[in-house]
């Protein structure tokens, strides 16, 4: 990870960030997927979440953590290490970082959840030709995965970037049973028309701000 870039990097994190949107795919299963309904409010009680499982080239042991929003809305996901870079000299393997996670969210009986929306957050350095790439897909465990939702974002870059994934269809975690939420993510970067130009894109953070955010639909078990 290019250390020079933190001092450089550190206020531009505080800037508007960026916006884009794309519709995230689900897989068919018949007993847990529904068109997505308005979601019922948060449950009372304690809403807990433990990061089981992190393993990938974006996320080494002890790089990545989760916590709940304290208004039970959603649960974030911070990274310290999770950078892809090319050109510049950087080494091959540089240039794609990816991140399985399996998360355990315990919810009070009576209550499920399911992923409404997914935000990506992150700054990125993309010389002109070079394009970076941010890619994710989920699943709870036992279930079908979704299909991946890419974004792109072209060079030349300098600044913060955001994706928002939003599910077409809401798939909510069997009522009265814990099971991991699956989280895929990677980022990749191509270092375009100018390989001796070092171009990075970064999910992680100098800014205890700039969070991965996972938007909870609750609702009421039958």
């Amino acid at each position: 990870m290019p250390r020079s870039r933190l001092a450089a990097t550190a206020a531009a994190f505080a800037a508007a960030l960026a916006l884009s949107a794309a519709p995230a795919a689900a897989s068919d299963a018949p007993d847990t997927v529904v068109p997505f309904p308005p979601t019922d409010p948060p449950p009372p009680g304690q809403v807990e979440i433990d990061l089981v499982n992190a393993n990938g080239s974006g996320c080494a042991p002890g790089t990545a953590a989760a916590s709940v929003a304290p208004d039970k809305t959603a649960f974030t996901v911070t990274y310290s290490e999770y950078l892809a870079q090319a050109g510049g000299g950087s080494s091959p393997i540089d240039s794609r970082k990816n991140c399985q996670l399996a998360v355990l969210v315990s919810v009070p009986q009576g209550y499920t959840y399911a992923i409404a929306r997914a935000e990506y957050r992150g700054y990125a350095d993309l010389a002109d030709g070079a394009t970076g790439t941010q890619k994710a897909s989920y699943y709870f465990q036992g279930m079908p995965q979704t299909e991946a939702v890419t974004h792109e974002l072209p060079g030349p870059h300098q600044d913060n970037w955001q994706f928002n994934d939003r599910a077409n269809v809401a798939i909510y975690a069997p009522c009265n049973a814990e099971r991991n939420f699956n989280i895929n993510t990677e980022l990749r970067v191509d270092a375009g028309s100018d390989p001796d130009r070092l171009s990075w894109m970064a999910m992680d953070s100098t800014d205890a701000s700039i969070t991965t955010t996972y938007v909870f639909s609750w609702k009421k078990c039958d």
